[in-house]
């Protein structure tokens, strides 16, 4: 038959449904089922042969991500019968993650973590980092950590004296306090900008304005979280001074 063949590169690039799986990552068998599913249009028929585009690998990619990160498939139906085409809904959904995303995961020994913390492997101890979420035991009985950054400070702290049943305790009160800065944060966007951009029935040509707009104010909250703490820190020891070593605030050199 003297069809057309797909182009597999450039922007027009097209696909045939076994390409397709392998370019993102499934098996053929799911592809035909998501596509069942309704989560990415109907192929370009040529013949009996279905190609597929960028869109359905932008689509795809994102439904692999969701699905990844722990959302149902009924989730991902719901997710996906609201959004704009693939590629607009791939970079929206990137922009949300990606920033927020910590250093690359890390994978380390019981004794390697005891060793950096500079105290004796405690089996407990393991215990209890894995019950707050800071590591995660494999199946080859190492730790995996899922960020470094945190894992690094806490082992910083450590290192001052602070003992370690207090950081401990300090965790969950942290990640409550972060968390209720994150949903202050998204609650501003939601009720002002995407509140809108809903309100307008989510049209096609705002989506590149959301994903900018998230572009931005993700670095923006981060910057001004740091800079209240700062000021808030400079407060608290200010008073814990006073308290403690019975100064007058206005004593104590400023921490302005």
């Amino acid at each position: 038959m003297g069809g057309q063949t797909p182009a597999e590169s450039g922007p027009e690039a097209e696909f045939t449904v076994d390409q397709l799986a392998a370019k993102v990552g499934m098996t053929v068998r799911n592809v035909r089922a998501y596509a069942g599913r309704g989560l990415i249009p109907p192929p370009r028929l040529a013949g009996r042969t279905g190609y597929y585009g960028a869109d359905h690998v932008a689509r795809l990619t994102l439904v692999r991500e969701l699905l990844d990160k722990g959302y149902t498939l009924a989730a991902v139906e719901r997710m996906m019968s609201e959004l704009p085409d693939g590629a607009l809904a791939l970079g929206v959904f990137e922009t949300l993650v990606s920033p927020w995303t910590p250093t690359e995961p890390e994978v380390i020994t019981e004794q390697q973590l005891a060793d950096r913390a500079g105290i004796p492997h405690n089996a407990e101890t393991i215990a209890k980092l894995v019950e707050l979420g800071i590591a995660e035991r494999q199946d080859d009985g190492r730790l995996r950590i899922p960020n470094p950054d945190l894992l690094r400070t806490g082992l910083e702290v450590i290192k001052l004296g602070v003992p370690l049943e207090a950081i401990f305790e300090m965790l969950p009160k942290l990640f409550s306090h972060a968390d209720a800065v994150a949903k202050v944060y998204v609650e501003l966007f939601r009720g002002t900008v995407w509140r809108e951009f809903a309100d307008a029935g989510l049209p096609a040509d705002g989506w590149p304005e959301i994903q900018r707009t998230l572009e931005n104010i993700i670095p923006l909250a981060g910057q001004a979280l740091v800079a209240a703490f700062r000021e808030a820190m400079g407060r608290e020891i200010e008073v814990v001074a006073y308290e403690e070593l019975g100064l007058a605030p206005d004593s104590l050199p400023s921490t302005g």
